[in-house]
């Protein structure tokens, strides 16, 4: 199914990755409703900050709410279904909200889709999902293991998705982004936190365990998985990681930070930012041959690529303001 011309809802689109499929699905020619998180302060979170704000219907609302959710599935060809709690800290301590928003909102856009006759649903996944991993790369029926509540309240948000296909013919796909970077990204991650910190002068920058491995991934080229993945036939009723097959430790990739930005840096280890050690996941490395297998394609911007573009949206003082360097946010 092509894209063009189609009514699309984005849930989740004041965030991160939703920020950035908005704008690309609207380049796309899609006609598109962007679900922000309800706020008193009418704030939509980083669709202020999109090209193509005054283009798009901007809904606000709460996932949680399921006759508000089945209110706004009415008329939608497609739905990307992005929106949830994502803090893996933050699930330590808020885990009933995780419960909520992730499983039973889910649930809500689920039923909202099937009652008015959605024609493709794209459920959001993660690689967390995974846990560490019991081999390499991880691929699709790679045995999943709740590792955080977070990661927890996914594999139920999946599982429901699933069950939505096979029961009822949903025509849906568990898309399973490994982690991904970019413009607007949260401070909570590793590389805004890296760069925020050296750029606003401190001399030590406070990580937490720097041991563990990743697939990183920038935000366009998963935003362009998503998309190629609701356009084929192929990947309905399947699950398809979205990911480099690059990996680097922690480690690694904070003095590669340094390195493009010509800055040196010390590390200070703080505990605050140190998971639980049954909870952390030690490595994720991706496979993603089914992704090119159904789709024919694969992301292609190169980790440093990615980062010295990532890097100079930062050093923008309009976005840089944005963010509080020197305070830990679960």
């Amino acid at each position: 199914m092509k894209l063009e011309n189609k009514n699309i809802l984005v849930t989740g689109a004041d965030g991160f990755i939703g920020s950035h499929l908005v704008e690309s699905l609207f380049q796309l020619g899609a006609r598109v409703n962007a679900l922000s998180y309800y706020n008193s302060f009418n704030n939509w979170g980083w669709l202020e900050s999109i090209n193509c704000r005054d283009q798009v219907n901007i809904i606000c609302g709460d996932i949680r709410d399921a006759e508000f959710i089945n209110s706004i599935t009415k008329d939608i060809d497609v739905v990307f279904h992005l929106a949830a709690l994502i803090a893996i800290p933050y699930s330590y301590v808020a885990t009933s909200s995780y419960v909520q928003t992730n499983i039973t909102g889910t649930l809500n856009v689920l039923q909202g889709a099937l009652q008015n006759n959605v024609k493709r649903f794209l459920h959001t996944s993660t690689s967390e999902v995974y846990g560490t991993a019991r081999y390499n790369p991880i691929d699709e029926i790679h045995p999943l293991q709740p590792q955080s509540p977070y990661s927890a309240s996914k594999i139920g948000a999946d599982a429901i998705a699933e069950s939505f296909y096979k029961t009822f013919d949903l025509q849906l796909s568990i898309v399973r982004p490994f982690n991904t970077y970019g413009p607007r990204q949260s401070a909570r991650a590793i590389i805004p936190t890296v760069i925020t910190q050296l750029l606003d002068g401190q001399q030590e920058v406070c990580l937490g365990n720097l041991h563990p491995t990743r697939n990183f991934n920038y935000v366009k080229d998963i935003c362009d998985g998503f998309i190629n993945i609701a356009e084929s036939d192929n990947t309905i009723g399947e699950v398809v990681n979205v990911g480099t097959e690059y990996e680097i430790s922690m480690n690694d990739l904070v003095f590669m930070i340094g390195t493009l930005m010509d800055m040196e840096l010390k590390i200070a280890s703080d505990n605050k930012r140190i998971r639980p050690i049954s909870s952390e996941v030690d490595r994720l490395s991706c496979n993603n041959s089914k992704l090119i297998k159904l789709t024919g394609k694969s992301p292609m911007t190169s980790l440093k690529s990615g980062l010295s573009q990532t890097i100079k949206w930062f050093r923008d003082e309009r976005n840089l303001i944005k963010y509080k360097s020197d305070i830990y946010n679960v």
